[in-house]
């Protein structure tokens, strides 16, 4: 175990790195429920930082001492470099290094339930980390990041997913034609999300292998891609509301086909 005092060590260099994305298979984990999060799912930590206050906190005795166990380096550190190594505004008592989980190339998809949420454009950090997690919460079988998407590892989207991007298979395609095209091999329907005109989200069939793509703040989803999808499908809103969240709109798209899945599955039982 290290103790570092001065903001000027390697290892805030290394955590400032993460924090940048220099490496894309080393990710920031800042604050304790990413850290336990990440534990518990499995992503191997190589570095932890904790002030002394946090070490000697009951409470979080047990997680530092699993992750020394599983082969983490424990440095315990000042409230300065704390606050060197923490991005958030308010540094928090913990945080650590890890690897990027790995995703096998088809495990997004999982047959005739598979929902794969694609976040076309979406360059809000918070905006991505919350589809993430609402994916995951929704049951969708994994998230595409597609076009100027801002990285679902990133720090500000890690927070903003609440650990499911380290649980849900999580994928980058460079662009939305890639990814749909992936998707249809799969034998996914592709559906595209769009302010208006196109039919009403609870008229739609959304059983069934889907795709649904989600566009970003600002334009949202662009012509091309509109029309190369099978399906349009849109939200009512009340006037004079336009458009809604990505974040919200991948909601309703995803708890909308668990409630048409879910009856599905109850009325196949009853016959």
């Amino acid at each position: 175990m290290t103790t570092i005092t001065s903001r000027q060590h390697a290892l805030v260099a290394r955590f400032r790195a993460a924090a940048r994305r220099d490496d894309e298979d080393v990710l920031l984990l800042d604050g304790v429920h990413l850290v336990a999060d990440a534990v518990a799912a499995g992503v191997p930590i190589e570095q932890v930082a904790m002030t002394a206050g946090a070490r000697d906190d009951p409470g979080l005795r047990p997680l530092a001492d699993r992750l020394v166990r599983a082969g983490a380096a424990l440095a315990i550190v000042s409230a300065p470099v704390m606050d060197a190594i923490s991005p958030v505004r308010s540094s928090s008592a913990i945080a650590a290094l890890g690897r990027r989980p790995t995703v096998a190339g088809d495990a997004i998809y999982s047959g005739n339930e598979t929902l794969v949420v694609v976040a076309v454009d979406v360059q809000d950090p918070g905006n991505t980390g919350a589809i993430v997690r609402v994916s995951e919460a929704g049951g969708a079988t994994g998230v595409i990041a597609s076009g100027g998407t801002a990285d679902p590892f990133g720090w500000k989207a890690l927070r903003g997913s609440m650990g499911s991007a380290l649980r849900l298979p999580v994928v980058h395609r460079t662009s939305p034609a890639d990814a749909m095209a992936e998707a249809r091999r799969n034998g996914c329907r592709v559906i595209a999300t769009v302010p208006r005109g196109g039919r009403s989200l609870y008229e739609i069939d959304l059983t069934g292998p889907i795709a649904a793509l989600i566009g970003g703040e600002g334009h949202g989803l662009a012509a091309l891609i509109v029309d190369a999808a099978d399906q349009r499908v849109s939200i009512p809103m009340a006037a004079p509301v336009e458009s809604l969240n990505a974040a919200v709109t991948a909601g309703l798209i995803v708890y909308e086909a668990r409630r048409q899945r879910t009856a599905t599955k109850t009325r196949s039982m009853t016959i």
